[in-house]
């Protein structure tokens, strides 16, 4: 039977809950022997916090929360993970870094309460980068998490641990943020789907940067229609988030069930210059052409980026400014070499740099609008390479071509987040080593139902959710390619 209730999606389980086939404390269970199962070999869930959430689930079963049975997103009492960047109240919250290595919040994050009161029961916190900053997912504090596809590989970051628990159905539900492809890279390579919404769909509520776009939070799933039930629990708005804004009319769960396919279908493998291993590049070009199945027609573009990547890199360090320049002064030393780069990098930039950023932000919005006008969507490679050697901070080289930097093979993602777009991690199939590839699909600001609906109409084609989940797997680190 746990073997059973583990494999249902989230949607099945959310509709027995329901009807009472099954319980909070019967999932609860489930979760806890596959979690004793599996996490030895994955490190995905390093907090556990299952006398809470029987606590909660006992509450519900009583009664709480009925008000709000009928509210879109209800969960029904849904186990799901929080990543280690997000509060949850009275549960170690350590944010991968050794300074809070014994931090114990008193509230949760206004998203953690929002999720709860709408049914979502939290079993334990899945494990990040320090700061959530890193193409791996590793620390300090827990050491690293590993791919459950081949253990001896990353599942990237930084949401990874939230990504390795759905592959390997420790969870339903896995809560992320997304800066430059953390929502959207482990989903790639670990097999799952991901959303980075767009900005304000989802409240970020105690951070800092609260009027910058680049962060947000959002779900993770096994598939399309999960992972538009979870967008339905976390959309909103929020008093404590300026950009945040009331969740749409039609639930995003029931335009998904209701999708119908894209008229037109933008592709790019490498936005004309990227980096990307041969194959990689292959696996994306045929799985993009399956969109015509569903009568869609699909058509490459030319949407050259060109100084985008720089221009990331001078964004992204001014809000490494904010988050960190205060603890890099106190604790420079405890603080890994990633985090002084970017900080340093924001605090080194001139009032001529951050213009022209922004200036090159604005003419690269202008291009995704005009490609936006005569397209629905625009479809790209999850990522330029499989996931990599779980030993390595970041890929060293993609296609044969050296990384500057730790960013350098993330920017199939940064393109849609400097663009405000939606953007969905869907698997499209599997490389000769066995390693999960994906396609992202984005869509216009604020459209996020319109790029959920793209994707699932794409699982439909290739039906890979059911694949899921899977018990780890021993493997050897694949050839590098070279050029």
């Amino acid at each position: 039977m746990s073997d059973a209730l583990i494999r249902l999606t989230a949607t099945e389980a959310v509709a027995r809950l329901r009807r009472r086939e099954v319980s909070p404390l019967e999932l609860i269970d489930a979760a806890e022997r596959r979690i004793a199962a599996v996490e030895p070999a994955v490190n995905a869930l390093p907090t556990l916090c299952l006398d809470r959430a029987r606590a909660h689930a006992r509450r519900l079963m009583a009664g709480e929360g009925a008000k709000r049975e009928g509210e879109p997103g209800w969960l029904a009492g849904l186990p799901v993970t929080i990543k280690d960047l997000t509060d949850v109240a009275g549960v170690r919250t350590t944010y991968g870094s050794p300074l809070f290595r014994d931090h114990v919040p008193e509230r949760s994050h206004p998203l953690v309460e929002r999720i709860e009161a709408l049914g979502g029961i939290v079993v334990g916190k899945s494990n990040t980068p320090e700061f959530g900053a890193g193409g791996s997912t590793f620390n300090e504090v827990f050491g690293r998490t590993r791919n459950p596809w081949n253990t001896a590989l990353t599942p990237a970051g930084s949401t990874g641990g939230g990504a390795v628990a759905l592959a390997t159905g420790e969870c339903w539900l896995a809560q992320g943020t997304d800066h430059g492809g953390s929502l959207r890279r482990p989903a790639t390579y670990c097999g799952v789907t991901g959303l980075r919404p767009s900005p304000g769909r989802v409240t970020r509520g105690t951070v800092n940067a609260l009027f910058s776009p680049l962060s947000v939070q959002g779900p993770m799933a096994r598939s399309i229609p999960d992972l538009a039930l979870f967008l339905d629990t976390m959309a909103g708005w929020d008093a404590r988030d300026p950009l945040t804004y009331d969740a749409p009319a039609t639930p995003y769960a029931a335009a998904v069930a209701a999708a119908r396919p894209p008229r037109r279908v933008a592709y790019t493998a490498d936005f004309g210059s990227l980096p990307i291993d041969r194959e990689m590049r292959a696996l994306c070009d045929a799985a993009v052409r399956r969109f015509a199945e569903a009568g869609c027609a699909v058509e490459a573009i030319d949407l050259p980026l060109g100084a985008l990547q720089e221009a990331f890199l001078v964004l992204r360090s001014q809000q490494f400014v904010i988050d960190r320049e205060l603890q890099l002064a106190a604790h420079r030393a405890r603080i890994k070499p990633d985090i002084v780069w970017n900080t340093e990098r924001g605090l080194a930039a001139t009032p001529s740099q951050l213009a022209w950023a922004e200036r090159e932000r604005a003419a690269w919005y202008r291009r995704v609008s005009a490609v936006f006008a005569a397209f629905d969507v625009i479809v790209t490679p999850g990522a330029g390479t499989p996931a990599f050697d779980v030993m390595l901070r970041h890929p060293e080289s993609i296609g044969g071509r050296k990384l500057e930097n730790y960013m350098a093979g993330s920017m199939w993602n940064a393109a849609f987040t400097l663009a405000g777009c939606p953007a969905v991690a869907v698997p499209c199939g599997q490389d000769r080593y066995g390693r999960p590839v994906g396609l992202q699909v984005a869509a216009p600001p604020r459209r996020d139902a319109v790029a959920l609906a793209a994707a699932a109409v794409f699982e439909r084609i290739v039906g890979l959710d059911r694949a899921l989940p899977i018990l780890p797997r021993e493997g050897v680190v694949p050839p590098v390619e070279t050029a």
